[in-house]
């Protein structure tokens, strides 16, 4: 199927924020993005005129909404296994197909083919009781980290333990939640790699980036990630289109990385758009979203080089006290002080921690550009600057650039 241009017809699973940033990169190459959303106020919903209501657990649901789709990608991926067959074997363009997706769904199914093809990985192991966490800590010692094997993100799902805990253990597998046993990485800090590649097998890399976190979350992406070796950036990028070519991943496939003084160790997979690529919408002559439907879609990918030499993405998170400024109070503020500054809301109710938004800011020097970042999602976040700046300082209408210049 095709739009009235003959433009194709791209179905996402799912109506979050990666939905809608794709929607909008679908607006610019004339093609029409349909989403599966649970409910009609998802972020991609509101925007996107071509929704189907269902969920991904409902395989009539799922194939009514792959009718008529030139590809099927997603924008989460929890979709059931089954499901994902069905599709195919009705001959609908899956893309990554089941076969891939697995190793992002599975986290005990992605550390045993990464170890298989001789790709660092922390030492890990299944987790079937209490005891097996226990025979784990006397080979590899305290802290053990145990991970939920499905599902579980932004520290969800995740939990360090400095001493056997049975109770918490057996409650989790009580609940049905499978489980897996790592061993705590002595790391220097996050990296991530993202790549895409296309059906015809054509890849292209984006620089590697520094993600800076809190409690487990993604507070900041660093472009491109400072003091990494130019021999160090380049592995992590081979590493990420051998691992994309290996598992045959189509469209995008983000690989977050440890730093260790010993090299590189893979964390976890994503074969989707990715929060540490949100800055390629302003700081990449190609989006991750753009890049994303060139690949499901197997056209020529799109060239991934910065447009500026510093890029720092904030994401926005939900406060602890939602403020009681309107968000469109703050926008005026924000724009006041810093017009430089590129603001994607994603359309969520504001709630503690929730990824709500995120802020971009292009220059040349590292520490001005993440300066301005963090205060503008900081400010959205709780309409408090924490430099104790306000309106009122008379730079309301001339907001300093990083050489200190102002902007009439």
């Amino acid at each position: 199927m095709s739009t009235p241009s003959g433009a194709p017809v791209v179905g996402m699973v799912g109506a979050g924020q990666l939905a809608r940033m794709t929607h909008q990169a679908a607006i610019a190459l004339g093609q029409s993005l349909r989403v599966l959303a649970v409910r009609p106020d998802e972020p991609a919903a509101q925007v996107t005129p071509d929704v189907v209501l269902g969920s991904v657990d409902d395989l009539d649901a799922l194939r009514a909404f792959a009718r008529g789709c030139d590809a099927v990608t997603f924008d989460h991926e929890q979709v059931p296994q089954a499901a994902l067959r069905a599709l195919v074997e009705a001959g609908v363009a899956v893309r990554p197909g089941p076969d891939a997706l697995l190793h992002a769904q599975d986290k005990l199914v992605m550390r045993r083919r990464l170890a298989d093809l001789g790709i660092p990985v922390p030492p890990f192991a299944e987790v079937t009781s209490a005891a097996d966490v226990k025979a784990f800590a006397a080979e590899h010692g305290w802290p053990v980290v145990l991970k939920a094997v499905r599902g579980g993100y932004d520290g969800r799902g995740v939990w360090m333990l400095d001493a056997p805990d049975p109770v918490l253990i057996e409650e989790l597998l009580a609940a049905g939640t499978p489980l897996m046993a790592e061993q705590a990485v002595a790391m220097r800090r996050e990296l991530a790699a993202q790549v895409a590649r296309s059906p015809y097998g054509q890849a292209a890399a984006w620089p590697v980036v520094e993600t800076v976190q809190e409690d487990g979350q993604c507070v900041q992406v660093l472009v491109p990630a400072p003091g990494l070796s130019e021999e160090t950036a380049l592995a992590a990028q081979r590493l990420a289109l051998r691992v994309a070519a290996e598992l045959d991943v189509t469209g995008l496939l983000a690989v977050e990385l440890f730093e260790t003084d010993a090299g590189l160790i893979v964390n976890e997979l994503a074969m989707r758009p990715h929060n540490s690529g949100h800055w390629t919408i302003e700081g990449a002559r190609t989006s991750q979203f753009e890049q994303h439907l060139r690949a499901v879609l197997d056209y020529p990918l799109g060239v991934t080089t910065p447009t500026a030499p510093v890029v720092v993405m904030a994401n926005v998170l939900g406060a602890a006290v939602p403020p009681e400024m309107s968000v469109d109070e703050r926008l005026h503020h924000l724009f006041a002080r810093f017009p430089d500054a590129k603001v994607h809301l994603y359309g969520k109710a504001e709630r503690p921690a929730r990824k709500v938004g995120h802020v971009t800011v292009l220059g040349t020097e590292l520490a001005p550009v993440r300066e301005r970042a963090a205060l503008a999602a900081e400010w959205l976040s709780t309409a408090v600057w924490s430099d104790g700046w306000s309106p009122h300082d008379g730079a309301a209408t001339a907001a300093p650039t990083e050489r200190g210049e102002r902007d009439v």
